[in-house]
């Protein structure tokens, strides 16, 4: 359930309608790969992935959610948080047939779509939402980290993360006051051959897609499904969509150069390589790096910037693709990418509304630790036992 797979589809909706629902989909082996032994990153345990997502469904159903639909996995994070769990609401268990892979987030996402889910709160990092974003970019999304070096989810408390999406998908607050759109950054390879007869992806002459989050970046002398954190005295281009020079990552370089936040419409790219003026960067978790930098400057939505080759193509931190010497990838940002709920404003305005005080609440004077009913359900909607 990592990053990989991050072609947008080409049958997205738009943002469903508001019908009390949330969705759940947490990425079991998020905050557990290498770089806990490549860096400094903390280990999140099925644990605590549980008692995230329970505190999380606790604060949608208290602001007004009504169901709950969570996918089903072998580590049983989502079923252990809420088999159990005593709320007022209708719970659906959705088996996916996941096998702890990248496609298990695709069809995960693809059956809270089917099922038109209102807000889904995403349990992971940048690599799990990339894959969500791939597959259904109308998506809204409450992102709360658990991976390492995260820029696109926030370290919010779930319980009032889950508030904000039951505030959504409720229908108390309006996405367009507090669910912005993100940026998305696209790179494309046209295929074929360049004009010395070189692929634009080593070994095809197909072209292809993909996304990118936060981050789209080439690394020489590197290869495909590299884990460890990168050298920085092999990066070449740095395309951001977003950037602080208090994040961890790839991101953070730009960010120490020229800052660029969510609301900017822009992103930064960063030129580097030898010759380049040495920066130290926080490349990950208690690791620093030295990145020789030879240029940055802004770069406008829309506007396409060249990756060259040949060179190794990370995404959001994952290394998925080559560009063959000679050829090179177009990529540009654009404000296309899931809406992102800003938690602290959607609390403001459920409170403004009065949603906490009991006469006002969507749930009314009802008990919130009544009795919930668990559903399981296939993919695509039969009941896998008899609970309906």
């Amino acid at each position: 359930m990592s990053g990989s797979a991050s072609r947008t589809s080409g049958s997205c909706t738009g943002p469903a309608s508001p019908d009390g629902t949330v969705g759940i989909i947490a990425n079991p082996v998020s905050g557990r790969d290498v770089r806990r032994v490549a860096a400094r990153g903390a280990v999140s345990t099925t644990e605590d992935k549980r008692n995230r997502i329970a505190r999380a469904v606790i604060g949608a159903v208290t602001a007004g959610a009504t169901r709950i639909v969570a996918m089903a996995e072998p580590f049983g994070i989502a079923t252990g948080a809420l088999t159990d769990l005593r709320i007022d609401a209708e719970i659906e268990i959705v088996d996916v047939g996941a096998t702890v892979s990248p496609t298990d987030t695709i069809r995960a996402v693809e059956a809270m779509r089917a099922r038109e889910v209102s807000v889904v709160v995403t349990l992971g990092g940048d690599g799990t939402n990339r894959t969500i974003a791939g597959v259904w970019p109308d998506a809204t999304l409450v992102p709360m980290s658990t991976g390492t070096n995260n820029v696109f989810p926030s370290l919010t408390e779930p319980t009032v993360a889950g508030a904000a999406a039951g505030l959504l998908a409720a229908g108390v607050v309006d996405p367009e006051a507090c669910a912005p759109r993100s940026k998305l950054i696209t790179v494309t390879s046209g295929g074929g051959t360049s004009g010395n007869g070189t692929s634009n992806q080593a070994g095809s002459t197909r072209g292809w897609t993909e996304i990118a989050l936060v981050d789209a970046v080439t690394i020489a002398d590197d290869f495909v499904g590299n884990r460890m954190p990168a050298d920085g005295e092999r990066l070449r281009q740095v395309l951001v969509s977003r950037a602080h020079p208090a994040s961890i990552g790839l991101s953070s370089l730009a960010g120490l150069l020229q800052p660029c936040s969510f609301d900017d419409d822009a992103g930064v790219l960063v030129e580097c390589g030898p010759g380049g003026r040495p920066m130290r960067v926080a490349l990950a978790p208690g690791l620093y790096r030295t990145v020789p930098v030879i240029d940055h400057r802004s770069v406008d939505l829309g506007e396409a910037v060249a990756l060259r080759g040949p060179t190794v193509l990370s995404l959001d931190g994952d290394r998925e693709r080559t560009i063959s010497p000679g050829a090179s990838a177009i990529a540009d940002v654009q404000r296309s990418g899931p809406r992102v709920v800003n938690v602290e404003r959607a609390l403001e305005l459920g409170a403004a509304a009065g949603v906490f005080e009991t006469s006002r609440a969507p749930t009314g004077d009802r008990a919130l630790n009544e009795g919930s009913r668990v559903h399981y359900h296939h993919a695509d909607g039969t009941p896998i036992r008899d609970c309906c």
